[in-house]
């Protein structure tokens, strides 16, 4: 009679304190009766007595409790003694309770409500549980009732909604859903329990996750054609049960990842729901804190093994596993590093799986990535990189009204609707990033796609005029602000103790401004406290690249610039061309100077051999990070003659970008270029030529090194060349000393004419002239390149010309067309120009002159000027190899700049090649 009074109450939620009281203090009964042998007799406590009062129970108040808990708040006190009389009720019921209980269901739609309530109802349990989580007894007593209920609901699930007619898709769903919560939840992952806590539990309730798996498995495959249904949507719970770190667990449901696969490949001839389900959610499984390298090697193995059993899923499955071990190794490795104080690895595993996910062409996940990787950069002032990252999402996006589908929260607001808007915004914030990370020349390259924008296709000339007048600003800032150029540094990481994605790898990172090496490898070895730092910079031998330590090794390089062929021939100031020597990098050099054969006390020149390892990297520097991966390694000897060559040949380039700066800024102080040109000239500081020519120019090497002969030369011309540059930066440092620097710079003056005449009466004279620049009309311009070094395929120097084109009368001008012109006379008006070539190629790769027979072998037509009656005034040659053609306002020269070659006993040379520009001139001077 106390049964429907409760029932009857609990209902209508009165007196519930006293309702759940005496339901207790019943149930407690019951559970003694069966526990322990009653003191007297009775038939109120006979087994048969008591099965049938909790079966009343169960009928009549389960259902009634089930609801009650799911109407009370959470933080209402009574939710946990109610789900404590569930559990109460739950623990005394057995087989023939439950089968009792189901059949007395009046109809199959309202089993079913109740089935689907209650699956409902334990999952919000499971997940939310009403006890502290340090009480280990009440939840581990809730999740045993639970599992005992779960496993007698599925056999109802098997037996009464499987069949054709009576199969409920969404009752096995919440079915599978409610078995993989219970098997993932917190309170059953014994790893994380002290060993004293595992064994307890382990040895009074066992490892229900193993129970509850063996279930899952055996449910899935009992649905027999009705699984395709469950596909893509039961991917990751099955895949968040298989990560669980438990071994035998794993190798039980594994399988079920290859009866997916078949099914689906069974009915449309591929798995590609499946496959992209998987990817999907095992970026987010991983990174969550699930899965290891036990997981990856189990999936490789079991699913191969699976695949190879059927041939026609052999091919597609190997692709598929090693798919899903690719991505697995990389957010294995990137979950690794991203909780780390130093990033600089985070964004290296960032851009491993973005990589990886263009590759697969996963363009969500692909810009997903993107975006972490920019707020890395950001938050770490990488500007410039910051940028370039941006970039790859903007060059996915169209100049069109399209609509914008996949619109990322931080940057993007709810008003970029179309891909245009959206890559508007984007360049502008890549234009901010540019211009914070000092790249202007990048900044305005954006700046013209915008322009082209602004100005064609939407006639936004508002806009139009922000765009340039920032365009313009960079210009400024390009020639104005100082930008100091970055060190690079190559650093190995060698030993098995480092992660895959740096074990035995070398990477060239991009330093920060002013950052000394010192500071950057306390920064390197700041993650790897345990790492050895190699003093070596030879390539480590097996014994340390096999070893299980960990090994760095870090040294800096220089970058070597690619041939400018828009520079080439010009002269460019030195604000412009020092970014190209450190920016758009792919190849950098290190040189180790050695000792080979007898040695020299007293010339160390004679058997200094350099050898140059040129790295190349897989992307070129600045990029979307500041370091990438060496891809490829070579090395080359420079032998004593080259590097003596190399040497001049910088010393040389030293001189000219020394007078570059001052022609263009003449406010800059005359210290550096003092010192440059004393430790040049003055014999007791450096004593340079003597020794090249004790080394290299005595008959004795040339009869052992016969090879050597057009080497030797070279270097004589070098050598030679250096007086007119040398001659330039004492007239600038003569015009700038200061009284009290005079006595120095007569000096100065006193030692460079002494190595004047000697240099000129052995290798001859070399001259400077200076012509007019055509840009703005300003006088004495000298040209210096890159190319004045280089030989060509028949092994003869190249002679660059240019001619100062015929005055013309000029037509009147406008009052504002004579302040432009004001403006341009304005401007520095003497510089040095690069003709853009690599001044860092080895010697060695440079071809031999051939004899001067074959250097003769040019005939006239060669070096035509063009003239109406094809004349041309009798040429002059002497050795050196120089030109100077009679012709008034050329400025010749074999060294790529303006300049002309003089010998006391021969006659110049004819030259061998007129530049197109000349020929043009000279049409010009005939026609006037």
């Amino acid at each position: 009679t106390a049964v429907p009074i409760l029932q009857e109450l609990i209902e209508k939620g009165e007196e519930q304190d006293a309702c759940i009281e005496l339901l207790s203090n019943i149930l407690e009964v019951l559970y003694k009766t069966q526990k322990v042998k009653p003191v007297f007799s009775s038939a109120f406590f006979s087994p048969v007595t008591v099965k049938k009062h909790i079966q009343l129970i169960l009928e009549r108040l389960l259902h009634t409790i089930n609801r009650r808990v799911i109407v009370l708040d959470r933080e209402n006190t009574l939710r946990s003694r109610y789900v404590a009389c569930m559990a109460a009720i739950l623990s005394q019921l057995d087989k023939d309770h439950y089968s009792s209980y189901i059949k007395a269901f009046p109809s199959r739609p309202e089993l079913m409500d109740f089935l689907m309530e209650t699956f409902i109802l334990f999952k919000d349990l499971i997940g939310k549980t009403v006890y502290p989580s340090d009480w280990m007894v009440m939840n581990m007593v809730q999740n045993r009732e639970f599992l005992r209920a779960i496993n007698q609901f599925a056999v109802t699930l098997t037996e009464m909604f499987l069949s054709n007619s009576s199969f409920e898709l969404q009752l096995w769903n919440n079915y599978f859903h409610l078995a993989v919560a219970f098997l993932t939840q917190d309170s059953l992952q014994l790893e994380n329990f002290s060993q004293a806590k595992r064994s307890s539990i382990l040895a009074k309730y066992g490892d229900m996750r193993a129970t509850i798996g063996a279930s899952i498995r055996d449910m899935w495959y009992n649905l027999g054609h009705h699984k395709i249904e469950f596909i893509p949507g039961m991917v990751g719970p099955i895949l968040e049960m298989t990560l669980v770190p438990e071994l035998e667990l794993r190798k039980s449901t594994i399988p079920i990842f290859f009866d997916m696969m078949l099914c689906e490949y069974q009915l449309t001839e591929s798995f590609s729901r499946f496959e992209d389900e998987i990817l999907r959610k095992l970026d987010s499984e991983v990174e969550g804190g699930r899965g290891d390298e036990q997981y990856k090697q189990l999936f490789e193995s079991i699913l191969l093994s699976c695949c190879r059993k059927h041939p026609e899923l052999a091919k597609p499955g190997e692709n598929f596993v090693a798919l899903v071990t690719g991505l697995l190794e990389r957010l294995l490795d990137y979950r690794a590093v991203m909780n780390d104080e130093n990033k600089t690895y985070s964004m290296s595993c960032t851009v491993n799986l973005l990589n990886f996910y263009k590759e697969i062409d996963r363009q969500a996940m692909y810009i997903r990535y993107l975006y972490k990787l920019k707020d890395l950069h950001v938050s770490y002032e990488n500007y410039t990189e910051g940028a370039y990252t941006l970039l790859l999402h903007a060059r996915l996006l169209k100049w069109s009204d399209e609509a914008n589908t996949a619109p990322m929260q931080g940057l993007h607001s709810p008003s970029l609707h179309t891909q245009r808007q959206l890559k508007e915004a984007l360049y502008n914030q890549i234009i901010n990033y540019f211009d914070q990370g000092k790249m202007w020349e990048e900044a305005i390259h954006i700046c013209k796609e915008l322009a082209e924008q602004y100005e064609n296709e939407v006639f936004d000339y508002e806009m139009l005029s922000d765009i340039l007048q920032r365009e313009a600003k960079f210009y400024e800032k390009i020639l104005k602000v100082l930008r100091p150029s970055p060190d690079y540094f190559a650093v190995g990481y060698y030993g098995q103790g480092f992660p895959t994605f740096l074990r035995n790898k070398v990477f060239i990172y991009r330093g920060k401004e002013y950052e000394r090496r010192e500071d950057f490898e306390m920064q390197l070895l700041t993650p790897f406290p345990n790492a050895e730092k190699l003093k070596s910079t030879s390539p480590p031998s097996q014994d340390i690249t096999g070893s299980p330590g960990q090994y760095i090794q870090c040294f800096t390089v220089q970058p070597v610039e690619e041939a400018k062929v828009r520079f080439k021939d010009r002269s460019i100031p030195e604000q412009i061309t020092n970014f190209y020597r450190a920016n758009h990098v792919q190849k950098f050099s290190y040189s180790r100077p050695f000792k080979k054969g007898p040695k020299d006390p007293d010339n160390e020149f004679a058997t200094m051999w350099i050898e140059r390892t040129t790295f190349v990297t897989a992307y070129p520097l600045p990029g979307i990070l500041r370091w990438f991966v060496v891809t490829s390694t070579t090395t080359t000897l420079i032998s004593p003659l080259e590097n003596a060559i190399e040497t001049m040949m910088k010393t040389n380039e030293k001189i000219m970008s020394e007078i570059n700066r001052h022609q263009n800024d003449p406010s800059l102080p005359i210290n550096p270029l003092s010192m440059l040109l004393n430790g040049i000239v003055d014999p007791a500081i450096m004593g340079g030529f003597a020794k090249y020519e004790t080394a290299f120019f005595q008959e004795s090497y040339l009869q052992e090194h016969p090879e050597a002969e057009g080497n030797i030369e070279k270097l004589k011309d070098l050598i030679a060349w250096q007086i007119p540059l040398l001659a330039e930066g004492i007239r600038i440092h003569r015009r700038k000393v200061t009284e009290d620097l005079r006595p120095f710079h007569e000096r100065m003056e006193q030692c460079f004419m002494q190595l004047r005449a000697k240099v000129e009466s052995q290798y001859g004279v070399r001259e400077m002239i200076c012509f007019e620049d055509r840009r703005s009309g300003r006088p004495q311009s000298m040209a210096w390149g890159a190319d004045w070094d280089r030989l060509n395929h028949s092994g003869e120097r190249q002679v660059l010309m240019e001619a100062a084109p015929a005055p013309k009368p000029a037509p009147r001008t406008s009052e504002s067309e004579d302040h432009r012109n004001e403006r341009k006379e304005n401007r520095s008006s003497t510089f040095f120009g690069y003709w853009w070539q690599d001044p860092r190629q080895s010697i060695s790769e440079l071809p031999e002159p051939k004899d001067e027979k074959q250097r003769l072998s040019h005939n006239v037509s060669d070096s035509s000027l063009g003239s109406p009656g094809g004349k041309q005034p009798p040429p002059r040659r002497d050795s050196t190899g120089g030109a100077q053609p009679s012709s008034a306002g050329l400025s010749p020269s074999p060294t790529g700049f303006g300049g002309c070659v003089k010998s006391a006993s021969k006659a110049l040379p004819l030259p061998r090649k007129i530049s197109p520009t000349v020929y043009e001139t000279f049409l010009e001077q005939s026609d006037a």
